[in-house]
């Protein structure tokens, strides 16, 4: 189906003018397709990741690879999404490809890579592993890098209660 713009109703959240290669820590949380739990389970509090979930956690080491000005902080995979924080540190000089690589670009690299892996190992024509969009903040300052830290680290602490959790919708 061809994207059509004008039934999509949902506004976008990026800031309008704002430079998405511009040097700094960004949170980014992205999303399995339609929420499925698909990576995992969480077991007193402790993710247990299984095949697809390995390849979630294991291709940000190759984000850096093929970014070399990218380093992927703090993440976690969870059942059905994953957080994680990604710095980059573009020099003032261009890459290769005379373009500074902007955030959208390396999340879309990380979803297409593994998208490609989880769908050779499932045997599956093109499927969706992940949303279309994911959600991004802009980190601001150590304060705030210290708290996005804090709930990445403690996040399958509180799967029960996490409103990503579909079983919480369930019982709520």
């Amino acid at each position: 189906m061809k994207f059509d713009p004008e039934t999509r109703h949902s506004e976008s959240i990026r800031l309008k003018d704002y430079d998405y290669s511009s040097n700094g820590a960004y949170f980014v949380t992205i999303c399995s397709d339609n929420r499925k739990t698909f990576f995992g389970e969480i077991t007193n509090g402790e993710m247990k990741l299984n095949g697809y979930g390995e390849i979630a956690y294991k291709f940000w080491s190759d984000v850096s690879n093929h970014f070399p000005h990218v380093v992927i902080d703090y993440h976690v995979v969870m059942p059905n999404h994953i957080h994680a924080i990604i710095t980059i540190n573009n020099p003032d000089i261009k890459t290769e490809n005379n373009k500074k690589p902007k955030l959208g670009q390396i999340v879309a690299y990380y979803k297409y890579q593994t998208t490609k892996i989880i769908n050779q190992l499932r045997g599956a024509s093109p499927n969706p592993v992940w949303q279309r969009d994911y959600y991004e903040h802009i980190v601001r300052n150590e304060d705030d890098l210290n708290e996005i830290c804090e709930y990445i680290i403690n996040n399958p602490l509180k799967w029960e209660l996490d409103k990503e959790n579909p079983e919480f919708q369930k019982n709520k």
